[in-house]
């Protein structure tokens, strides 16, 4: 690991003067210390956000669930106010890695580092959540811009991430068995916007099936979404998975999550 220079600011608005030069936000450190240890990663400066309590909260604010961004995956899958508003977004959470993992790993530092393969992305996408910051509010639609790339300016943010409720979803994944990442893992949601259909792990970035979407708009069922054949364009293929395979297991994951849904 390289040597870096360490701030703990004790608030959002301390946020600014801690972060100058070549600086990097440590959230969890699921990602980020890793790769420092394996000197992947160098950064001049950290700035622990561990000590700001405003961003551990989670709160229902009219028709919207707002997690705050330090709230980790175990806060958020044993939280009251989740399971009631949104009970799939807390089963999200219950299958993200390990125990260590979960009472570490907070929700944004994990939509932060955008994984291809992480959990939260399909569930901010397949919700239509969005993401607030010290700077803007970005919807999820917008936030994820490719392989471990964000809208996220240099310095900005993210404060917490606010989901609508009273949607039907689900979330339905095929982990990879060692690390638990989604090889393919597909977040379905209907409610007052519509379908919504957000997939995870096929790809370089989370992304929405417009196909799945459209089938389930005639018909919310299990074998409408199962009779879908996604196309493999820009499909991951590697060891554990072709890029056939990886589409047509995105049908059997989304009819599967459908299923899960309705079961509520």
């Amino acid at each position: 690991m390289y040597a870096f220079d360490y701030q703990r600011p004790g608030s959002v608005n301390d946020v600014k003067a801690a972060f100058s030069g070549d600086a990097r936000y440590l959230a969890g450190g699921q990602s980020l210390i890793q790769a420092m240890k394996l000197r992947l990663s160098s950064s001049e400066r950290l700035v622990d956000l561990g000590g700001i309590a405003e961003l551990k909260t989670i709160k229902i604010d009219g028709a919207n669930l707002v997690i705050g961004a330090m709230c980790t995956h175990a806060q958020v899958a044993m939280s009251a106010d989740v399971k009631r508003a949104c009970p799939a977004l807390a089963e999200l959470a219950a299958g993200i890695g390990d125990p260590m993992v979960r009472n570490m790993g907070t929700i944004g530092g994990s939509i932060a580092n955008a994984d291809p393969a992480a959990d939260y992305p399909a569930g901010l996408v397949g919700l239509g959540a969005t993401v607030q910051t010290n700077q803007r509010t970005i919807p999820a639609d917008a936030f994820f811009t490719g392989l471990y790339e964000t809208a996220l300016k240099p310095g900005e943010l993210i404060t917490a991430v606010s989901f609508p409720t009273g949607a039907k979803a689900a979330y339905v994944k095929y982990r990879q068995p060692a690390s638990r990442f989604a090889l393919v893992g597909v977040f379905v949601s209907q409610g007052a916007g519509g379908v919504r259909v957000a997939v995870t792990g096929a790809k370089g970035s989370v992304f929405r099936s417009s196909e799945i979407e459209a089938a389930l708009g005639k018909s919310f069922t299990p074998e409408a979404a199962k009779a879908v054949k996604v196309p493999t364009t820009d499909i991951n293929s590697d060891m554990h998975g072709s890029a056939e395979y990886r589409a047509a297991m995105v049908s059997v994951m989304a009819s599967r999550a459908v299923a899960a849904a309705l079961a509520r």
